[in-house]
């Protein structure tokens, strides 16, 4: 049985770096959460207004980055799709800048944080678009109808009529992708980036302490994972959703995209 040195992990600058890389984590996490709904409202709005083109470039990006593995589209992204950006963009984030920390002394601004943040959001946001989509399906053909004969555009059919409802019925799937992309960010220490997991691996190497480090850093993913289940189970778009009448979207192309 093995003896547990709490205090090679608890105390000193041990503790410095595991506060930092779980306030690290928990930014990048709320970063990209916010860029991904933003990408997955984008789409699921061309999905529904832009024709077959329109969904074609949605269903290119859905197989691309679902099929693809998430450490591959963080690599891709910070050593190659950064060093395409212009020099004098590069040089600007890569200047120290006081208004670019976060609380927690967190630079946001940087380029493992931007990449980090920006390759969590599009992996999840493929998998948001489709679990939202599969909640629109089950919005009652009646409602989209009229709404349309009210003279409702595209946009205003998605915000008013599809997305609140199809939010409502997908929402455990919602919550579930949310937490994934929380557990997700630890790959991010693949790029350098010194969240959580990169925060352990270097109490590892700097005092040997690795079974105490990852237990508190299995800890810390644990109790976020069941904090945040537990706070986005209890918002309004959570309650029960009503039974799925018969005159629903069916699996095809939504019927009011005709």
């Amino acid at each position: 049985m093995p003896a547990f040195d709490w205090q090679g992990v608890l105390s000193g600058q041990p503790l410095q770096w595991i506060l930092s890389g779980y306030l690290t984590t928990l930014w990048v996490s709320a970063t990209g959460t916010v860029l991904a709904s933003l990408l997955t409202g984008l789409f699921l709005l061309l999905r529904l207004a832009g024709g077959q083109p329109g969904r074609a470039v949605v269903a290119v990006w859905v197989s691309l980055f679902r099929n693809t593995p998430l450490l591959v589209q963080l690599l891709f992204w910070y050593f190659a799709a950064w060093n395409l950006l212009p020099q004098e963009l590069r040089d600007a984030v890569n200047v120290s800048h006081g208004w670019s920390v976060l609380p927690g002394n967190i630079w946001w601004f940087s380029p493992e944080f931007l990449c980090s943040a920006w390759g969590l959001a599009a992996f999840t946001s493929a998998f948001l678009i489709e679990e939202i989509t599969a909640g629109m399906r089950a919005v009652p053909i009646g409602q989209v109808e009229a709404a349309v004969s009210q003279g409702f555009s595209r946009l205003a059919l998605l915000r008013h009529i599809l997305l609140p409802q199809g939010l409502t019925y997908a929402w455990q799937p919602v919550v579930g992708q949310v937490l994934n992309l929380m557990k997700l960010s630890s790959l991010a220490s693949g790029i350098g980036f010194a969240e959580l997991t990169y925060q352990v691996r270097q109490i590892e190497s700097y005092n040997a302490h690795a079974l105490e480090a990852f237990a508190v850093g299995t800890g810390l993913y644990l109790l976020t994972g069941m904090v945040l289940g537990f706070l986005l189970t209890r918002l309004p778009l959570a309650r029960r959703p009503p039974a799925r009448p018969a005159n629903t979207l069916t699996q095809g192309e939504p019927q009011h995209e005709r």
